[in-house]
């Protein structure tokens, strides 16, 4: 099946106020597709010149909301750009017939949902096709924990978080039983509040309505570095990849400041055994660890939806968004255009939050949209929820923890050699080792 008009209409649906969603965007437009998004107030998609229409994810009812978008704008095909919206296709998916071809279409079968949404079920189906993961276990309880038999730090998951939330590093038992016990709590009414009025989250007030127990996987710690690759697939086939080792991120479990280029067969095979496994279609991401002492990719989850990569242009290759279009029109692919000339690059705006001394800064390549003046402008600012009055005065009250950066400058140590900056440093332009 193709898409039925020479310019397609794409939705791109954003619950969080990454920049990723509005780079994508842009490369869309630019191949010649009508987008159309539906995202919160002052998101960055609302900064992006030639998107078509917006429609408001409503916090309220944001199930609904999502809905009445696919419905007016009928578009050829969704893009999800962030967890939540995912969760929100697969559950209208279960609960709307009329809507189960448009979400199979954009995403994939809906016989992958369930371990699509599952940590411990996803590792397990890459096992089984012989994807190296880490040791990993489902804790249903603290005597399961109790059960672990793996020497050294753990990694704790629960299940429905990204971005880095809801992972925690543990270096003993009781540091292990602590984030167990943190992470199954149950989703509260007094959380889903604090995000709804001031985090802005527009996924808060349904995630709390259909939360239960989290569940929560163990799993065994891969001393060495973090690599990414984001894939474009059709029908289970892999299109084309661009895969990420990460030198420096936002806190050790947190998204990627600064990325260097890599070829890794190992992972390109991983992606299209998981593709085909699946029948996956659209955009999706895998997040591994490069073991320090060898270099195997460990696997360690699937991102069901696209991620920073998917708009950069790269020699002999273009972007992701490009092909993947011209895959699904049956044409062929658009020329390259000015690629990327460096293999490191610096994402705007995160990398330029931290360490404004990195070498990165003044050798990589800086993934500014230039342009685009008015959302270049909008991501030099604070995130639109944090500049709202109540969020000023919460914050005021308390505190929000300071975030450190990590670099991962030497392949040789990897996890074990981190640079932590502190904020405030960090902010004043100096950027000593405060620890490691």
């Amino acid at each position: 099946m193709r898409l039925k008009n020479h310019r397609p209409v794409v939705l791109l649906g954003a619950t969080m106020w990454w920049p990723l969603s509005a780079r994508l965007a842009t490369a869309l437009i630019h191949h010649g597709c009508r987008v159309v998004c539906i995202c919160p107030p002052g998101h960055p998609l609302r900064f992006v010149t030639g998107v078509e229409d917006l429609y408001p994810y409503r916090a309220v009812d944001s199930f609904r909301a999502l809905r009445s978008a696919i419905k007016a704008t009928n578009p050829d095909m969704i893009v999800p750009c962030d967890d939540a919206v995912v969760w929100q296709l697969h559950a209208l998916h279960a609960r709307y017939p009329e809507l189960r071809p448009l979400i199979e279409y954009s995403i994939g079968p809906s016989e992958m949902y369930a371990t699509i949404r599952s940590r411990a079920g996803l590792l397990q189906a890459a096992s089984e096709l012989g994807i190296r993961i880490p040791v990993t276990e489902t804790l249903a309880s603290e005597s399961d924990l109790n059960k672990w038999s793996q020497a050294g730090s753990t990694v704790l998951k629960a299940d429905g978080t990204w971005g880095g939330t809801g992972v925690e590093i543990a270096h003993s038992h009781d540091e292990a039983l602590s984030a167990f016990r943190r992470l199954a709590r149950p989703y509260g009414a007094g959380l889903a509040w604090k995000r709804f009025l001031v985090n802005r989250d527009p996924f808060a007030l349904w995630s709390w309505r259909n939360s239960g127990t989290s569940q929560v996987t163990i799993q065994q710690f891969i001393p060495g570095r973090p690599a990414n690759t984001m894939f474009a697939c059709w029908g289970g086939e892999v299109l084309s990849s661009v895969t990420v080792e990460v030198v420096s991120a936002q806190g050790i479990t947190g998204a990627a400041n600064v990325v260097r280029l890599i070829q890794n067969p190992e992972i390109e095979r991983a992606s299209r055994k998981l593709a085909r496994r699946f029948m996956l279609n659209g955009f999706h991401g895998l997040d591994f660890v490069l073991e320090e002492a060898t270099g195997a990719a460990y696997l360690i989850e699937l991102n069901p939806r696209c991620t920073q990569l998917g708009h950069l242009r790269l020699p002999d290759q273009g972007d992701l968004a490009g092909l993947f279009i011209a895959r699904v029109k049956g044409v062929d692919p658009p020329p390259e255009g000015d690629p990327i000339a460096s293999d490191t690059i610096a994402f705007f705006p995160q990398a330029f939050s931290w360490n404004t001394r990195s070498p990165y800064l003044r050798h990589g390549y800086h993934d500014v949209p230039w342009e685009e003046p008015e959302l270049l402008q909008q991501l030099l600012r604070e995130p639109w929820p944090e500049r709202q009055w109540l969020t000023r005065v919460y914050h005021f009250f308390r505190p929000s923890q300071k975030q450190t950066e990590v670099e991962f400058d030497d392949p040789s140590t990897g996890y074990l050699a981190q640079k932590l900056y502190d904020e405030e440093a960090l902010a004043t332009g100096r950027t000593e080792l405060v620890s490691g």
